[in-house]
C-alpha cells in the first residue's frame, strides 16, 4: 500500500479497476483524455491530474488501460518518456501488439530507467468490478512480482507467462478462443430460435457440459433475450485482437483459419455500424427476423 499509483485510461475497464484499488487503500492519481469520466473516482478518493506528466511525477507505479496500440504508443512516447524516472514501474493492462510492447519497453528503459510489465486482463467489466480478472503478465521476474502485489485487488488469477510481450501474446490467444466462441454461440442461438427451440433455456441446459463457457452463460443469454444494453465491451475490441492474431500468425508462419474467419465476420458486423456495440449483437449477423 506504500506504492503511489497513477492510472491512465478511465474507460469501461479502467473505472471499476481504479475503484477497487482505491477501496483496497491505495493512493491513486488519475488522468483521462475526457476529464468528465473522473467524477466518480474523485468522489471515491482519487486525485485528478491535469496532465500525464503531473501524474507520472507523483506516482511510483503507472497503470495504463488504453484502447489500442496507437493509444499506448502516443501516451508513452509523447508524455511518459519525458516525465519518467528510474525506479518507477509501468504496468500496461491494455491489449496491444507484442512487438510494440517490447519496443516501447526498451525505449522507456533506455531513456529513463523505468521497468515495464505487460499485464493484459480477461474477464470483462464483471471481472473488473468483482476483482476476479485473469491477468497474464510478461516481463522480468522482479517487476512482475511487484505487479502481482499491486494488482491483487483486481484478479482471481495472475500468471507470469514469460519475458516482455508474453502477456500480450497470451491475451491474443485468449481472444482467439473468445472471438470464435462468441460467433458460434451467435449462429447457434439464431438456429435454435429458427427451429422453434426456447433459446433462453439453452445456457441453463448446457451448464456443466462440454459446450458450457462464460461467454455462453453471459452473452448467450443476452442474445436469446435481445438484450444489448448496457455495453460491457465492444465489437471493435474483439476485432482489434483478432486482427492482431492473424498478423502474429503470419509472422510465425502459422495457419489460423478459424480466427481469420472470425476476424472477417467481426469486420463485417462492425461495418454495419456495430463497432461500438456489445458483442451480444453478433446474433444479428445470423437472424432472419
Amino acid at each position: 500500500m506504500n506504492q503511489r499509483l497513477g492510472f491512465i485510461g478511465i474507460g469501461l475497464m479502467g473505472k471499476p479497476m481504479t475503484l477497487r484499488l482505491l477501496a483496497a487503500g491505495f493512493s491513486v492519481a488519475v488522468w483521462n483524455r475526457t476529464p468528465g469520466k473522473l467524477t466518480e473516482l474523485i468522489a471515491a478518493g482519487a486525485q485528478a491530474c491535469d496532465t500525464v506528466g503531473q501524474l507520472v511525477s507523483q506516482s511510483d507505479v503507472l497503470l495504463l488501460c488504453l484502447s489500442d496500440t496507437a493509444a499506448v504508443e502516443s501516451v508513452v512516447r509523447e508524455q511518459i518518456l519525458a516525465a519518467g524516472s528510474a525506479g518507477k514501474l509501468l504496468i500496461d493492462l491494455s491489449s496491444i501488439d507484442p512487438e510494440t510492447t517490447r519496443s516501447l519497453a526498451a525505449e522507456l528503459a533506455q531513456h529513463c530507467g523505468m521497468d515495464w510489465v505487460d499485464a493484459p486482463v480477461s474477464g470483462g467489466t464483471a471481472g473488473a468490478e468483482q476483482g476476479t480478472l485473469a491477468i497474464m503478465a510478461g516481463g522480468n521476474p522482479g517487476p512482475v512480482a511487484v505487479a502481482g502485489q499491486v494488482l491483487k485487488p483486481l484478479y482471481g488469477r495472475f500468471t507470469h507467462m514469460g519475458p516482455l510481450g508474453s502477456g500480450q501474446m497470451t491475451k491474443i490467444c485468449n481472444q482467439m478462443i473468445v472471438g470464435c466462441n462468441l460467433l458460434v454461440i451467435a449462429e447457434m442461438m439464431a438456429l435454435a430460435r429458427a427451429a422453434g427451440v426456447d433459446a433462453e433455456k439453452i445456457p441453463q441446459a448446457l451448464i456443466g457440459g462440454f459446450a458450457d463457457s462464460k461467454p455462453l452463460q453471459i452473452t448467450g443469454s443476452e442474445m436469446a433475450r435481445d438484450q444489448f444494453e448496457p455495453v460491457k465491451w465492444k465489437v471493435k475490441t474483439l476485432l482489434k485482437d483478432l486482427s492482431m492474431a492473424t498478423r502474429q500468425a503470419a509472422a510465425q508462419g502459422q495457419a489460423v483459419p478459424m480466427s481469420a474467419l472470425a476476424a472477417q465476420l467481426m469486420q463485417q458486423h462492425g461495418g454495419r455500424g456495430f463497432l461500438d456495440h456489445d458483442p451480444a449483437t453478433l446474433i444479428k449477423l445470423y437472424r432472419q427476423d
